[in-house]
Formats: structure tokens, sequence, C-alpha cells
């Protein structure tokens, strides 16, 4: 088996991941790919790349699990604060006022490219925290990575996982058992963890939050374009749109707004 992959190989695998998933793999990441792939030869007992990129391309659940390997999952409980302190002090209440007057009581939240839950899970506390009465919310938190997804639907997560949760937080909303801590029902009952490439429509409509955050940085600028059409599609009137601090819709052509608050930058959908 050869030590990297060939160019051909390297551009082969690197469109059907695009294709695929939006996903851009540039030369200066290229020993990722190259390392994933090695290790899905020798977990398939297979002898070239070739045969991996044939089983893919015949066997949609194998195509899945290969997105899922190439895929970089980081993330923690509370990352990026100022985009929560946002989402408390101007976002919410911009939410709640605006549902008052149509006569709505639930807020819809999306948290795209969600990896092993740490973004809905931190979302859902700040929620049944402050959401007063009748207000109730959803959220649908999907990936890519079907293994990152099992990670957040199970919600247990090592003690060296939760050094960001404010001990209130962690008191009320979590268990503690051997070597962790386990998400308690009454956090987990709002929060539907879903499989879903952002490639796609996700069908969704009238959501009142997105957040997908440091996920744009792995498309070029079509594939990020596409992304954010169907979040506007996904938006009802008066929404928001939380990315990456160091993402931009700067020079895109998009209909959201650029929002700037007291504590974080976001876009807004006001129609």
């Amino acid at each position: 088996m050869a030590d990297l992959l060939t160019d051909a190989e390297f551009d082969m695998f690197r469109k059907v991941i695009y294709d695929k998933s939006g996903i851009t793999f540039s030369t200066t990441n290229r020993s990722i790919l190259d390392s994933r792939l090695k290790e899905k030869l020798r977990e398939k007992q297979l002898d070239s790349v070739e045969e991996y990129y044939r089983l893919i391309m015949s066997n949609e659940d194998e195509m899945k699990t290969m997105l899922d390997s190439v895929t970089t999952n980081l993330t923690r409980f509370f990352r990026n604060q100022p985009h929560f302190d946002a989402l408390v002090h101007y976002v919410i209440p911009h939410i709640i006022e605006n549902k008052k007057k149509m006569g709505d009581n639930t807020v819809r939240i999306w948290s795209a490219g969600c990896s092993t839950g740490e973004e809905p899970y931190t979302i859902a506390m700040i929620l049944l925290d402050m959401l007063p009465a009748p207000y109730k919310f959803q959220i649908t938190a999907s990936d890519i990575s079907l293994k990152s997804l099992m990670v957040g639907q199970q919600g247990f997560y090592p003690d060296s996982r939760v050094s960001g949760i404010p001990q209130k937080y962690l008191d009320r909303f979590f268990n503690k058992v051997e070597k962790g801590y386990q998400a308690n029902n009454e956090l987990m009952a709002n929060i539907k963890f879903d499989y879903h490439n952002l490639r796609n429509d996700s069908g969704a409509r009238n959501l009142d939050i997105i957040f997908c955050r440091n996920v744009l940085i792995y498309f070029d600028e079509a594939a990020q374009k596409a992304t954010i059409d169907r979040f506007w599609n996904s938006l009802g009137p008066k929404s928001y749109l939380f990315i990456g601090h160091s993402e931009s819709l700067f020079g895109m052509d998009t209909k959201f707004e650029f929002l700037k608050t007291d504590w974080a930058c976001l876009y807004q959908k006001q129609i």
C-alpha cells in the first residue's frame, strides 16, 4: 500500500467529499484526508483506495461513515461566551416581544453542525433558566457525524468536558455519575438530535434562531453561499443567525443584515 494518496486519488476523494458535503480539502490539509483514508483501508481490510472508493460509491451508509471520519468535531460548553450573552440580553428579549404580537409561545432553534452536543445543551440550559412562562422552546441539533450525534443523544460527558459549565447549571441540569456527568431529563427533553448534511435543505421553516458556528470555514465560497441561502429559507421573520467569530458574510450576496450588539456580532432576517 502506498504511503500517500496519489494526486489523482486525492482529487477523486476531494471531489466526492465536496459534492456530498460541501467540505473542501486543499493541498494544505491533504495529510488529514490521507491519514483518515488509510485508517479506513485498515478497518475494511482493503488493499487500495480505489477499492474503498468503489465501496463508498455503491454503499450510502459507507459514504456517510466516510464523511463522518473526515470531519473535525471540536467543541465545548459555552464556547465563545459573548454569543450566549447576546442570546440572553438581546436576541431572546426581542424574539419574545415579537412572539407576543404573533400569539406564538414557542422559540424554534437549530444548532447546525452541533458536533457532540455541547452547543445545543448550552442553549437549552440558558433558555430553561431564563425563558418566562408560557414560553417554551424546541432545539433541533444536527450534524454530519453519526458518532458525534450519538454522544449528544446519550448526554454523558467526562469530568474534563464539563469545566465550562457554571456551577449552578451543572447542579441543576446534570447528575454526577462514575467518571463524568449525565444530562438529566429536563435538559434532554427539549433537544432532538438528527443527522443532516448541510449540502441539502433541512426542510425546516419559520425558525427563530440558527447557530452554525465554525462550520462554514470548511466550505468554499459557492458552498457557503448555498448554505446561507438555505438558512434564510429556514428562518422566519425577525430571526437571527449566529456564525463563528472567525467567519463572516462580508462580501457575500445575501439578504441577511449585519447586527452589532453590545455583546457580539450576528446576523438578522428582518422580513
